[in-house]
């Protein structure tokens, strides 16, 4: 055996991946992150909760507390403006670390306005800009609610603020992004399997049978037959099968002790998804406007369920995180 494939064989499923798809790290954990080296990150509140309950990044939840204090305002006017600076701040320490781009997520509890995602949004990328960091290597994440598209497609097409629509579990969600002119998706593979697994009892599929997987191809080949700018970065994922199942996608954001299976693993890493099969393919064009969004939607039980699911999580997260500066901030 000698040439590409004997090089292939002596790399890691990792090191293959990365040859195929942008890895990003899904954690708040910068040790992971030095350790793994991913090109983006991303975050959310469960995770940057996770990381605020370690000693390590306690110096960051301070920080954000004085700068609230110095904000001044109403009890509540300071602990929104530690959130938004903590988000920032673990930015911030990310974007030290990895070559690529941050995603930064919008409240959770303004999944269903639209104005109030677009003045959020902006904040963020101002404080950013405050620390030195440039519009181009922040992803802001919104929830992919039709009024959440809207907010994106007003911040990329007016403010050139690029997005990252989370929470997304359906077809129609994902060419409403696209038409939008969203920079990115994250189609949550793991949820849905979870869903299914759930309501069919059956709790191991094959690789290209996972209904996670089948969802994510789908919306890939779709965009890249019809030449849609937006990319697609699996999210969510629960075992290495469905992040091998989906190769050759334009990015795949993988927990930290997913990314270790993967570094451990020498099996052999197959493209299942490539531009030019999804050109190849016969697949009909869709327009989706409001009333369409809806109706798929409401037709989509798992999808309905899931997106509603993920944003009472996410906004019990916020929560909890609003609860810890509200105490660190009336000390």
């Amino acid at each position: 055996m000698s040439g590409p494939q004997a090089k292939r064989q002596a790399m890691s499923s990792l090191e293959q991946l990365r040859e195929l798809t942008t890895v990003v790290a899904d954690t708040g954990d910068f040790e992971a992150m030095k350790k793994y080296k991913p090109t983006d990150a991303t975050t959310n509140p469960s995770l940057i909760l996770a990381a605020s309950n370690m000693e390590q990044y306690q110096g960051l939840i301070n920080e954000a507390v004085d700068y609230a204090k110095k904000q001044g305002g109403s009890l509540d006017e300071q602990v929104e403006a530690a959130m938004d600076k903590v988000f920032v701040l673990f930015g911030c320490e990310i974007l030290k670390i990895i070559p690529g781009r941050v995603s930064t997520e919008v409240d959770a509890r303004l999944s269903f306005d639209k104005d109030g995602m677009i003045t959020r949004a902006k904040h963020f990328i101002d404080l950013y800009k405050k620390a030195g960091i440039d519009k181009e290597r922040i992803l802001i994440k919104l929830s992919s609610t039709w009024e959440g598209i809207e907010a994106a497609k007003v911040l990329e097409s007016q403010f050139g603020i690029h997005c990252n629509m989370t929470l997304l579990f359906n077809f129609y969600q994902a060419v409403a992004c696209a038409e939008a002119g969203v920079t990115l998706i994250s189609p949550f593979v793991g949820r849905i399997y979870d869903y299914f697994v759930k309501a069919t009892g059956q709790a191991k599929f094959e690789r290209l049978e996972d209904p996670g997987v089948q969802s994510v191809t789908r919306i890939y080949n779709y965009y890249k037959k019809y030449d849609y700018k937006t990319v697609v970065m699996g999210a969510s994922f629960r075992n290495t099968e469905q992040i091998m199942g989906l190769a050759g996608c334009d990015l795949l954001t993988i927990s930290p002790s997913l990314l270790g299976k993967l570094s451990e693993s020498a099996e052999v890493v197959t493209p299942y998804l490539t531009e030019k099969a999804a050109k190849a393919m016969d697949i009909e064009k869709v327009t989706v406007d409001e009333k369409k969004f809806r109706w798929e939607m409401n037709e989509d039980a798992m999808a309905t369920d899931k997106l509603a699911d993920g944003i009472r999580k996410f906004g019990a997260d916020a929560v909890k995180l609003e609860n810890m500066f509200r105490q660190k901030l009336s000390q």
